[in-house]
């Protein structure tokens, strides 16, 4: 957990640094005098492929960076959930109000502005990458803020997992997103007259059953598209078309077994040598294995091994601590975007 509190500034500097900490985001205006105090506290962690945030601010006015001359926009979903304070949100085609206990989509790729007042809540920010095969779901929910018993028990969720984050070993962490994404996809829908066509409910029932064959022979060596095309029953070329925005359906195995290998090697009563975990799971030369892994995961598979030894959480986080405060979630957030 990486914290940033105004409060330990200078008054002349509170706003300035806290502005400074949401550059990557969306641009804030506040007070007329930028020198008057500014109270904001920001909590931030990193899970991996996703970020949460709790954040508490004095009132102000945002905007969204969509439009500017960027060499590095972000385009996550930020999902928000109020606990106190009031907000609007003027996009291009409505306007729509958050209170407290109310969810929030904000896309940071498209054009918005509004304003806060005095308010605490609760943020998780979504790369379009982790939402491959459900992001209409999101798309069709964007600047919105989402009612109904599904959005109360997501916001429900939020509050839990806020409570229960500090607590969370390194070994928890592949689940705690595995069971967000899920509840993304059950409790954040959208409404029966903006539902996508029939084919994406057909084309994500496929995904599901590929996931779980594919989780289901795992450690098979002839694992590959055309047994994956024969486990569906589908044709080649529609295979393709499914797995495209995944990379590809050798680039999604390869995926799901470097997940399977980053749960065996946080294990901290798994024993057995790192070369033995990857062979088990198809990669034969260790040095390729250790590569792969690093892409997918910013760290190498020894370093999750002694991570999960030693209690530590298993993200490399020294680039993070590295950083001054106001700068981490900009990095962390440009980080989740690669």
């Amino acid at each position: 957990m990486f914290e940033f509190a105004t409060s330990s500034l200078p008054t002349q500097d509170q706003f300035a640094a806290w502005r400074g900490s949401y550059a990557t985001m969306v641009d804030l205006s506040g007070p007329e005098d930028w020198t008057a105090s500014f109270a904001g506290n920001q909590k931030i962690w990193d899970l991996g492929s996703l970020a949460f945030s709790r954040v508490k601010t004095a009132g102000l006015k945002f905007a969204s960076l969509a439009g500017h001359v960027r060499g590095d926009p972000l385009d996550h979903w930020l999902i928000s959930v109020m606990l106190e304070g009031n907000s609007r949100t003027i996009a291009a085609s409505h306007v729509f109000d958050g209170h407290a206990g109310s969810v929030q989509i904000h896309p940071l790729g498209r054009t918005f502005e509004g304003y806060l007042t005095d308010s605490e809540m609760l943020q998780l920010f979504v790369p379009r990458d982790f939402c491959r095969g459900m992001a209409h779901v999101l798309e069709a929910t964007e600047f919105s803020t989402i009612g109904g018993g599904m959005a109360r028990l997501f916001a429900d969720y939020m509050m839990s997992l806020a409570r229960r984050i500090p607590l969370l070993e390194a070994a928890d962490l592949p689940g705690l997103v595995s069971s967000t994404r899920a509840m993304i996809v059950a409790c954040i829908a959208p409404a029966p007259d903006r539902l996508q066509e029939a084919a994406d409910t057909i084309s994500n029932v496929l995904l599901e059953r590929a996931r779980r064959f594919v989780q289901a022979n795992i450690g098979a060596s002839d694992l590959d598209a055309a047994r994956l095309q024969r486990a569906l029953g589908v044709s080649r070329s529609r295979l393709y078309r499914l797995f495209e925005p995944y990379g590809g359906v050798s680039h999604y195995i390869q995926h799901r077994r470097l997940l399977d290998a980053y749960a065996a090697l946080a294990d901290p009563n798994d024993h057995r040598r790192i070369l033995d975990i990857a062979d088990e799971r198809g990669f034969t030369d260790a040095a390729e294995f250790s590569r792969a892994f690093r892409r997918e995961f910013g760290y190498s598979p020894s370093e999750v091994r002694t991570a999960g030894k030693t209690g530590r959480p298993n993200r490399v986080t020294a680039d993070l601590q590295a950083i001054a405060p106001v700068d981490r979630l900009g990095a962390l957030l440009h980080r989740l975007q690669a």
